[in-house]
């Protein structure tokens, strides 16, 4: 192997665990948000249809916030944080949210499920971990060219933030 070649292996490995960095921190914010929405819907009973939306605005939520608390802690605006944790997390909570919600709803009996049902708990994991490697080729995709989570990166390099 040419060193050119070696050079560019080693890049795409330095991507690659960059990418998957990326995936299970978005996936992190995503997991809490779907599982507490899930978990308060089928508490209260709610329709399925009120248990998604809920389980997906909380998906959004954490995983942004898990994006903005290290930036704000860092000094940075909430004006500036916005725009940041937008690009960096958006396509990839809106792919993991589509994946996880539509295996939730394919998954025989899972929305029926009360929370001390094992099939309740375990097509949430399944969904989650599938909905995790759908979005971790656009993650990848994105930090290749220098979007999603490399926007945060930079920021945190220029700043110090970490």
């Amino acid at each position: 192997m040419s060193s050119h070649a070696h050079a560019d292996h080693a890049a795409g490995q330095s991507l690659n665990a960059l990418a998957l960095s990326a995936t299970i921190h978005c996936l992190t914010g995503c997991a809490i948000g779907e599982v507490l929405g899930m978990v308060i819907g089928t508490a209260l009973e709610l329709s399925d249809f009120k248990t998604i939306v809920l389980s997906i605005v909380l998906a959004f939520f954490f995983g942004y916030s898990l994006t903005s608390l290290p930036l704000l802690r860092s000094g940075l605006a909430l004006a500036a944080v916005v725009p940041l944790a937008l690009a960096s997390d958006t396509i990839s909570i809106t792919i993991m949210e589509i994946v996880d919600n539509a295996i939730i709803v394919a998954i025989p009996g899972a929305l029926d499920a009360t929370l001390s049902d094992i099939g309740f708990w375990a097509s949430l994991a399944v969904s989650l971990v599938i909905a995790g490697m759908a979005a971790y080729p656009a993650n990848r995709w994105l930090l290749a060219r220098g979007k999603g989570h490399a926007v945060v990166h930079a920021h945190h390099a220029d700043h110090g933030a970490g």
